[in-house]
């Protein structure tokens, strides 16, 4: 075994959001300086001017560091991960790449929703596991209530605990003493021959192509030699490998046990899997490396934009984010209403989030995005079954046997206040209560089981406003389940609106059907002539409300006179109106598809 292979180090931080995740990576850099003054700036990994401000990690970001401990150098990687459910897939990859992880927490906050599913996904990894407690200086930090909440979900002892401040630099030594000490060197398996390197994210650079960030298990990978994958079959030239400082440093070769990047001539991200394995054709390997998953969006969303005729705009700028975000996808599709758009899909509800604004504030475009959806799946009486993401696409009502949906395993984390008010909203949203667990006698973890599709709407920020922003909220995906579901339309004016469209529970839909149209009643303006808005299941019409017409006098100008004057002057207005409501078109502002998104509880 290579000697150089002990001094490597290679971990993650894993946090809640907003525990300090970026600050604390920010001093590690620092304090090593890895990077100049002038460079540092504040969470200097996050690339994006949305992370910095949202306080999220959407892309992970390694980074090598060299830290000097007892007259012997080290090679420090830092995997930084996404801390977002939506994002799991991707943590789980990061995870792989390492052989430890500094469990962030913070000490005003305690242990939350995502500390521990992100604990589980480290312990299910089998990395070493070092606790840190952040923002001790903080007036209202509790630290021993805290530690006492790491010891129940570690099981470690109170001395394993390290303390620290990363916006003061406060113990910032101790956990580079913790990382040498603690988290072991990467172990080579001397019985698999060839090169066997993880992907765990690629990036595009629109001057060198794809850049796979990968952490080499066996073998070696140098310049000159040609890539291979095991989930496609394409070839690619290797230009250039290195690791990662702050900018790309360029190496000879990569070797077993380091963290770095491989950029070779490829110019298509879609042929690089987040989680493949890559081996080269000079010393092929055999074996693969394992927990390779295919990335299946969870929720789908249409969006239009408001002018027609940026359509080629969204889908050049749909097509330059899928470079850098793979997990996206979408399709052609048109509305009615809406006219030409794309059908999309995502991770979850964050993702969707995200993807918009990036869409409205880098490339400049107005969009109209229509009520998110997930996935369904349909049994018909033919023996036929099939994937609806789409509520226009829904079968006639006669031809369903049975329709399934997804199914979470929701685990929030809150003060004991507010148990009553999550429990209300949670039963209102069709979830089946599970178990309470007290972390301490103040805050408890409630379990429930909800459909997927009663939490993409507005479901967290009625949890923050419920439990005034101390509640945390995390889930997986358990199960298809067989539901009463149906689809629920809206007609404005006799027509369907496609766009507006819902698939709702059926215990739901004349609730729900008379809030859209009270809603939309509000949000479209009066016309020449009277507009019925209606909501309909199948056939049958089970909500409506009417805008009434803007009327003009027509008799003002008559003043005594025969009466039949009057009448044939209303007749006339009313033969106009008539004709005017056959041939006009009813305007539906962006507000009234927006309305839709709005899901008011009782």
């Amino acid at each position: 075994m290579n000697d150089k292979i002990k001094l490597l180090r290679n971990f993650c931080i894993i946090a809640h959001i907003d525990h300090g995740k970026s600050t604390l990576a920010d001093r590690l850099i620092e304090y090593t300086n890895t990077v100049n003054e002038k460079q540092m700036r504040s969470q200097i990994l996050d690339d994006m001017d949305l992370e910095r401000e949202r306080g999220i990690t959407i892309k992970s970001h390694p980074i090598s560091i060299d830290y000097k401990h007892n007259k012997t150098t080290y090679t420090l990687n830092l995997i930084d991960t996404p801390g977002h459910v939506d994002f799991s897939y991707e943590v789980s990859r990061s995870l792989a790449a390492c052989e430890g992880a500094l469990l962030l927490v913070d000490a005003t906050q305690g242990v939350e929703a995502q500390t521990v599913t992100n604990a589980y996904l480290a312990i299910e990894a089998g990395l070493e596991i070092i606790p840190i407690i952040n923002k001790i200086d903080m007036k209202n930090a509790n630290v021993d209530s805290v530690k006492g909440q790491v010891q129940d979900l570690l099981g470690c002892s109170e001395e394993e605990i390290l303390c620290i401040s990363a916006h003061k630099g406060i113990g910032i030594e101790l956990v580079f003493d913790s990382i040498i000490n603690n988290i072991p060197y990467p172990k080579i398996n001397t019985e698999i021959n060839g090169a066997r390197a993880l992907i765990f994210d690629c990036v595009y650079d629109k001057y060198r192509g794809v850049i796979s960030y990968v952490k080499l298990f066996n073998g070696k990978i140098s310049k000159g030699m040609t890539a291979k994958y095991f989930i496609n079959d394409s070839l690619h030239e290797i230009l250039e490998v290195g690791k990662l400082k702050l900018n790309k440093y360029a190496l000879d070769s990569l070797n077993e046990g380091e963290v770095g990047y491989v950029i070779t001539n490829n110019k298509d991200v879609s042929d690089i899997k987040v989680g493949d394995t890559m081996t080269v054709v000079e010393n092929p390997t055999t074996k693969e490396l394992e927990g390779y998953q295919e990335i299946k969006p969870m929720v789908f969303s249409g969006i239009y934009p408001v002018d027609n005729n940026d359509f080629d705009n969204l889908r050049q700028s749909l097509e330059k984010l899928k470079i850098n975000d793979s997990s996206l996808s979408f399709e052609p599709n048109s509305s009615t209403a809406l006219g030409f758009g794309f059908r999309c899909g995502f991770l979850g509800p964050l993702h969707l989030e995200i993807i918009q604004e990036r869409l409205e504030r880098e490339y400049n475009l107005d969009l109209i995005t229509t009520a998110p959806n997930v996935n369904y799946k349909v049994d018909q009486h033919d023996g036929k079954t099939i994937d609806i993401d789409n509520p226009s696409d829904m079968p006639e009502t006669t031809e369903i046997k049975a329709i399934f949906e997804p199914i979470i395993r929701a685990e929030i984390i809150t003060p004991s206040d507010f148990i009553g008010g999550i429990m209300k909203l949670s039963l209102d949203r069709r979830g089946i209560y599970k178990e309470t667990k007290y972390i301490t006698p103040e805050k408890a973890q409630l379990i429930f089981e909800i459909p997927l599709g009663e939490i993409i709407f507005d479901f967290f920020e009625k949890l923050k406003s419920i439990s005034r922003g101390y509640a945390s909220f995390d889930y997986e995906i358990i199960q298809q389940k067989e539901s009463k579901l149906q689809k629920l339309d809206i007609l404005i004016s006799g027509e369907q609106v496609d766009a507006l469209s819902v698939i709702v529970h059926r215990d739901k839909a004349y609730r729900q059907g008379s809030e859209l149209c009270k809603k939309l009643k509000k949000e479209i303006k009066r016309h020449q002539f009277m507009i019925p808005i209606q909501a309909s299941v199948g056939n049958k019409i089970i909500a409506r409300e009417s805008i009434n017409a803007l009327r003009k006098n027509v008799t003002a100008k008559c003043y005594g006179g025969d009466i039949s004057r009057k009448r044939k002057l209303l007749e006339k207005q009313k033969a106009g109106k008539k004709r005017m409501k056959q041939v006009g078109n009813v305007e539906i502002p962006q507000s009234a598809f927006l309305a839709v998104l709005k899901n008011e509880d009782n």
